[in-house]
């Protein structure tokens, strides 16, 4: 068994392709890596992700076996969004299992979802895209009990103190209150008018 921690990546295509040829060649032989890439594009949700660019530290293990090349192992990333209640911003670490079976060959009658040794290399962008999106809160929080913002005014509630109230006026009620806010200003409407007949007789 052989082992190593620099692999050979395919240049040209980025290194999140790496070069199985000495495995592949060498059935029962497996390498190890730590590296730290850079992460790709897609790794989010609308509202937190790994930005496009951002390191991602790995720590892989390559294994030939009789279907093709073995890998398993974690990335680790650092995470940037925002609150999903308060929208303050969020910032936080991100530790997600890789494994996946890369084929020697592709098997009659299968999906296009099988992993492929193509030109002995293995590509784990998706393997990676695949772990870190399922992994992501669809609505993330920058604390589990933070109040969110006020649905009237949007100011944030835990900034607003206890004191802080909207009177909330039932809308079956609203053409009311506003003749009564008329008739206690005053207001009166155009005075009637007279006939010319009416004039004539005062």
């Amino acid at each position: 068994m052989s082992a190593s921690s620099s692999p050979t990546a395919a240049g040209a295509a980025g290194a999140w392709v790496v070069s199985v040829r000495d495995l592949v060649r060498s059935p029962g032989s497996m390498r190890t890596l730590e590296e730290q890439w850079s992460a790709p594009e897609a790794l989010s949700t609308p509202l937190i992700g790994i930005p496009a660019g951002s390191a991602v530290d790995v720590e892989l293990r390559l294994e030939a076996v009789h279907e093709g090349i073995l890998v398993t192992g974690e990335a680790h990333a650092e995470l940037v969004g925002e609150c999903s209640r308060c929208l303050d911003p969020i910032q936080d670490g991100i530790t997600v299992d890789l494994q996946e079976l890369f084929l020697a060959a592709a098997p009659e009658g299968g999906s296009d979802e099988e992993r492929l040794v193509v030109q002995e290399t293995v590509d784990l962008e998706p393997v990676l895209r695949d772990a870190v999106v399922t992994a992501l809160p669809f609505q993330p929080v920058c604390r589990p009990d933070c109040q969110g913002l006020c649905a009237d005014c949007g100011i944030r509630l835990e900034d607003a103190g206890e004191d802080h109230v909207h009177e909330q006026l039932d809308p079956r009620w609203a053409a009311l209150a506003a003749l009564t806010k008329t008739s206690e200003s005053g207001t009166a409407g155009p005075e009637p008018k007279t006939s010319s007949d009416e004039t004539e007789e005062r």
